[in-house]
């Protein structure tokens, strides 16, 4: 949702991590806020430019992310909805 609160993290299983958030496996900041919608996600094939990418986003202001999201998935589709799990 674009007005609600944005997540950004990094997995090395986004499939599972998915799972884990729209089933509520965990306590803590997506379960309180109950983020489970997948809008965005990029692949890196090396962790360090996973975390770098991750730190980046991290820094940049709201309306440059909405921005970025709208780009791909311009009417904020969960990306995650017809995965199997």
């Amino acid at each position: 949702m674009k007005n609600g609160t944005l997540y950004i993290g990094m997995t090395n299983d986004l499939e599972r991590r998915m799972f884990e958030h729209k089933n509520k496996l965990y306590e803590g900041f997506t379960e309180k806020y109950s983020l489970h919608i997948l809008v965005y996600f990029e692949q890196f094939q090396y962790v360090n430019d996973a975390i770098k990418r991750e730190k980046q986003l991290k820094n940049w202001n709201r309306q440059w992310k909405i921005d970025w999201i709208e780009k791909e998935n311009k009417n904020w589709e969960d990306l995650s909805s017809d995965w199997k799990y």
